[in-house]
């Protein structure tokens, strides 16, 4: 599998999953329309598109690399999305190894990922991405950065790796936040307020932190102590090793390195260098690396922005990140997703967290078999889980505990199904929710926190949220009829028109 950006992009010519696009197409609203209409095309033309010649600019860009279950999947070092989710169900397995052989290879798995995952740290004094530095004068006026909607607030980095580290515990967040370019040396760090960023933004004013930097600061503070007071070191990473790429969007709970989680997907330590004018490690294969700091006293406004939702994010206050340096490959490619009305390359990459981190929803409630975040749901507006029902009250049981798990806290909707839904057939989970379900009795609604882009409710990040029970009802519920049972055909019927199934040519 690849390694780097380079590798993937040959990885996937060579599986005839990449177009290249010679011409001349401007990262100013043409390149988003024709990446909106591939997501939302054929499966057949589905695939990353590489565009050689950005207008006015020699970097190229890399679009749609994670735009399929195939895609995504080798880009995590996997051949099916699936084999994530077993590979982390069996390093979690809680049952006790019987005998020594397998204790013996159950210990052995879990030195491997732990050696995977980089428990010994990877550095190295030499990187690709330092191949050229530039730290007198940095600009970012090189990187084709997109303006991917009309009504955009400027051109906005959309895949990227923001590290910080904690001001008061070091511990190291990556996250994908946008980053709206203002001009050649400033940026705005658009980190909600439930992320790892945002939090680190908190402690700085907590800590009180000073941090001197290198280079001029081109907030309003400049040259104050004010200017000084709580700033954080960034670097602003980008491409690299797919892995490490959207291990940056994983969803870990707070002080869980993502570079670690990047290792064991990749099966060795991500490999890391430090950084030229700033007190940060970063992924040595990256393409290239936006060094500076966030000044959390310089608050600019920031969007409008096309978001996941479909919608424009309207404009808010976000802390602006200066640049120290800017070191890169010679030859970069720049890495780039766009969003807006689903499906887009975003759904892929949360399918891949869905996967991911089905085994870990089951350490705390293991009644769950399987779980779903539907494309129209955007992530947060809806989660479709079935379970072993075994006692009365256990649908609600499982809302309140999922509305008590990491980011599954800001899930605006959940609906509970019975084991033998799949809860990925749409068709079957709105039947059984639209028939299972009696409105007056079998719903919850609360208030509680939601995600920080949800422009329905009524207050910022704080919102409506409902449970439904979808599951066959029992007596001790309140049901006093007999719950019928699900119409299906005699399984010897079912076989004798399987036999003759080719003979009728009815496919």
């Amino acid at each position: 599998m690849a390694h780097n950006l380079q590798s993937y992009v040959d990885f996937l010519d060579a599986r005839d999953q990449l177009v290249r696009i010679p011409q001349v197409i401007s990262p100013e609203l043409e390149i988003t329309e024709i990446v909106d209409r591939i997501s939302k095309g054929p499966a057949r033309q589905n695939k990353a598109l590489l565009f050689e010649k950005p207008k006015d600019y020699d970097v190229p860009i890399l679009i749609n690399m994670f735009g399929s279950a195939e895609r995504m999947a080798w880009a995590l070092h996997v051949d099916e999305l699936e084999d994530v989710r077993h590979n982390l169900a069996a390093l979690l397995d809680r049952r006790l190894p019987q005998g020594p052989i397998r204790a013996l290879k159950r210990g052995k798995a879990m030195v491997d990922a732990l050696r995977a995952a980089g428990i010994r740290p990877s550095r190295v004094r030499k990187a690709p991405v330092q191949q050229v530095v530039e730290s007198d004068e940095p600009s970012l006026d090189f990187i084709p950065i997109l303006t991917c909607w009309p009504d955009d607030g400027g051109p906005f980095i959309t895949l990227p790796q923001v590290i910080t580290r904690h001001p008061e515990t070091g511990a190291r967040n990556v996250g994908m936040y946008r980053l709206q370019k203002l001009d050649s040396r400033t940026l705005l760090v658009h980190w909600q307020r439930h992320k790892g960023g945002a939090e680190h933004e908190r402690a700085a004013f907590r800590a009180g932190a000073v941090t001197e930097h290198d280079g001029p600061s081109a907030g309003p503070h400049t040259g104050s102590a004010e200017a000084k007071k709580a700033t954080i070191p960034a670097a602003v990473v980008l491409g690299g090793d797919p892995t490490t790429i959207w291990s940056a969007s994983a969803p870990l709970p707070s002080g869980i390195d993502e570079y670690l989680l990047a290792g064991w997907l990749r099966g060795e330590p991500v490999p890391l260098v430090e950084c030229v004018s700033q007190p940060l490690e970063v992924p040595a294969n990256a393409d290239i690396v936006i060094e500076g700091f966030v000044d959390p006293n310089d608050q600019r406004p920031e969007g409008p922005f096309g978001d996941h939702t479909g919608y424009y994010t309207p404009v808010e206050r976000f802390p602006a990140f200066h640049v120290t340096a800017i070191t890169r490959r010679v030859d970069p490619i720049y890495p780039a997703t766009v969003v807006g009305i689903p499906p887009m390359e975003d759904y892929w990459m949360g399918k891949a967290t869905e996967r991911l981190f089905l085994p870990l929803v089951q350490l705390f409630l293991p009644e769950v078999i399987d779980f779903a975040m539907p494309a129209p749901g955007v992530f947060h507006n809806l989660v479709l889980v079935s379970i072993k029902k075994e006692f009365p009250g256990h649908a609600r049981k499982v809302i309140h505990g999922l509305w008590g798990l990491a980011l599954l806290s800001l899930a605006k909707g959940i609906i509970v199904f019975d084991g033998w839904v799949d809860v990925h057939n749409a068709t079957q989970a709105a039947w059984q929710a639209m028939g299972n379900v009696d409105w007056s009795r079998d719903v919850m609604i609360t208030d509680g926190p939601v995600d920080h882009l949800d422009h329905a409710s009524y207050h910022h990040s704080f919102g409506g949220k409902i449970g439904v029970d979808a599951t066959a009802k029992l007596p001790e519920e309140g049901y006093a009829r007999s719950w019928p049972d699900v119409v299906h055909m005699d399984p010897d019927v079912k076989a004798r028109i399987d036999a003759l199934w080719e003979e009728l040519e009815l496919d």
